[in-house]
């Protein structure tokens, strides 16, 4: 089975990778202090998956950071194909958003 990875799963795990590789624990002892499964784990710190929010804050904690470190400044240009949120605001700009809302 193929899994396609979006630009935003790959960021949030260079991320993890990156605070896993100052803190100089290994993926297993981490995955262990976030109360996950080792596979889990890998899978997201490699960009592959859709880690839930739960998920990302067991992780922060396991790292000490606040989970905000692993999400700020994500461009939501980089959602997968088909993926395009807006501000409210412009709802009455997009025709289907506009028949929901109003």
């Amino acid at each position: 089975m193929v899994q396609t990875q979006s630009q935003i799963a790959r960021e949030v795990g260079r991320r993890i990778q990156k605070f896993r590789a100052a803190t100089g624990v290994s993926a297993r002892v981490l995955a262990e202090c976030a109360d996950m499964d080792l596979t889990n784990f890998q899978r997201i710190e490699r960009g592959i998956g859709n880690p839930t929010i739960a998920t990302l804050v067991q992780i922060a904690t396991a790292l000490e950071i606040d989970v905000a470190e692993l999400v700020t400044g994500l461009d939501p240009n980089d959602l997968p194909h088909g993926r395009e949120p807006y501000g409210y605001s412009q709802a009455k700009d997009r025709r289907r958003a506009y028949r929901t809302i109003y």
